[in-house]
């Protein structure tokens, strides 16, 4: 007698994850309107899911209002500066425990990125992708998932910059060589010198980001 048992049904799209991934992937920019519609038919799913991720994703603050449009919010001065403190700390402790708790095949992971990445130093959309695959691959060998959790919502507010720091000429290059830096601390098991490696990491990248509002101020002046 056949049966007449229900096949699963496959999972159901996550439009907030999408959304989410085209912010994050520059698709969608700071001040870019968000239309539900039109994100409906570019993902192929109904209205009624993008509806909650739009609202999920204002209350996580990375969409706001203009009027009655939601649109890919952007960040001041101020909390640029904040995001980086935090950030800084956060990814420092990564590499520390990275360096404690990484497992072989992971450091050798980080050490064939870093040598693959070289390649991309003229190319700054595709070093500022590699360069996420990087900083997540350290934040998965710490091995602690509150902190990879913290370090997801750093990353998700740094898409709200309207520029990638690895786009200023010559900053590509200097990355490469500080991420050297983390992978050796890291590949040595030594915690203080990959904390210390990775905070001077992004403190360069905020000081090049504080070069570029500078010098957009000026041009606008």
């Amino acid at each position: 007698m056949p049966s007449t048992r229900t096949a699963p049904r496959p999972p159901q799209t996550d439009a907030y994850s999408m959304i989410l991934d085209a912010i994050d992937t520059g698709t969608y920019r700071p001040g870019d309107r968000l239309v539900e519609s039109e994100l409906a038919e570019r993902f192929g799913v109904s209205r009624t899911p993008v509806r909650e991720a739009l609202q999920r994703l204002e209350t996580q603050s990375l969409l706001s209002r203009d009027g009655r449009s939601l649109i890919v919010a952007s960040l001041d001065h101020n909390q640029m500066a904040e995001l980086y403190v935090v950030r800084g700390e956060l990814e420092g402790l990564a590499a520390r425990l990275a360096a404690r708790h990484a497992t072989t095949e992971e450091i050798r992971l980080l050490r064939e990125m870093v040598e693959a990445d070289h390649a991309l130093a003229d190319n700054p959309g595709a070093l500022s992708r590699a360069n996420r695959r990087f900083h997540k691959q350290i934040h998965l060998a710490s091995h602690n998932r509150f902190l990879v959790r913290q370090l997801d919502l750093v990353h998700r507010s740094m898409a709200l910059m309207a520029t990638s720091s690895l786009a200023v000429t010559g900053r590509g290059a200097i990355a490469q060589q500080e991420h050297d830096r983390i992978v050796s601390a890291i590949e040595a098991r030594d915690g203080d010198a990959a904390d210390d490696a990775l905070r001077t990491h992004i403190s360069v990248a905020f000081t090049t980001r504080l070069k570029q509002e500078a010098a957009a101020r000026e041009a606008e002046s």
